[in-house]
């Protein structure tokens, strides 16, 4: 039996925590996966893991294994797909994850632009405001937004995103038109949980920085959301430039304090430290850097 085979049947069962969630990942039989990790525990003379009625648990060594194999794994791959490419270019499957927001309004036409340059490459793409755990959901690249601090991450800059305060113009008419940061701790805001700082939003003029401590009705975890209570008319929001999509041309929105610097921070890409990146990998951070200079959206 081919090592490689059972060593991609061992990190799929390990990834999903069950053989049939190996299987499917692998599209292969439940069976099949099975007997490739036995025979890959029989070759080693260990076993990987601890099975359950449920579950399969890694045992210690199935740990120390699923540190290196999927590196290993990723290695072969770049390999087979360096020779192999030329002139067809890349194939295979990206896993990749993103913030919801930012995965549903850039990243997924991103990779659709992508794809059609690149009609073999497969992307399979979990959209979560938590961050994944690269190692063990077995995610090639992950876009963040903001700064971290995470250590074993190695990061790329991809460009920079901006926040932007808006609010509809029944609700301008309703309380008036905020002039300064100072107003907005009096009107009633839209709180965006997934903010460093939820409710303390910046501004800079020159030299000088203005903090508004805000409050109002409306606690959400959704930059998206936040949007479409600020055109209901209940609130003023700070989000992202991109999710307000067109609702400023539209007059549904209007933006406020233009004559004040707002918050900004990196969109990065995010990749283990240590682990050699595929070759389809840089390709995918390389094409997003360029199109998101040309997004027009951030």
């Amino acid at each position: 039996m081919d090592i490689v085979d059972e060593l991609r049947a061992f990190v799929a069962t390990a990834q999903t925590g069950s053989f049939t969630g190996a299987a499917e990942q692998l599209g292969v039989s439940n069976r099949l996966t099975s007997k490739y990790v036995a025979e890959l525990e029989a070759r080693l003379g260990i076993r990987l893991f601890q099975r359950t009625t449920r579950k399969v648990g890694l045992t210690p060594a199935g740990a120390d294994l699923l540190a290196r194999a999927p590196a290993l794994l990723d290695d072969l791959d770049t390999l087979l797909a360096e020779v192999s490419e030329g002139s067809k270019g890349f194939s295979g499957v990206i896993r990749l994850s993103a913030p919801v927001t930012f995965g549903e309004l850039y990243v997924v036409g991103m990779l659709e632009r992508l794809g059609r340059e690149n009609p073999d490459l497969m992307f399979d793409l979990r959209l979560s405001d938590q961050f994944s755990d690269l190692a063990s959901e077995g995610i090639d690249l992950a876009f963040r937004l903001g700064r971290s601090a995470m250590q074993s991450m190695k990061t790329r800059k991809l460009g920079t995103f901006r926040s932007t305060l808006v609010a509809s113009p029944a609700f301008l008419e309703r309380y008036g038109t905020p002039q300064h940061p100072s107003d907005l701790n009096q009107l009633p805001c839209i709180i965006d949980t997934n903010r460093l700082t939820p409710r303390r939003w910046t501004f800079t003029k020159g030299t000088e920085t203005f903090e508004a401590s805000v409050q109002g009705r409306f606690q959400v975890n959704s930059a998206r959301a936040g949007v479409e209570l600020a055109l209901q008319g209940v609130g003023i929001a700070y989000p992202p430039r991109f999710a307000i999509g067109s609702a400023i041309e539209s007059g549904g929105l209007v933006p406020l304090l233009e004559d004040y610097d707002v918050e900004s921070g990196p969109i990065s890409a995010v990749y283990l430290e240590g682990r050699t990146l595929p070759r389809k990998v840089r390709a995918l951070i390389d094409f997003a850097v360029e199109d998101i200079k040309n997004a027009g959206v951030l």
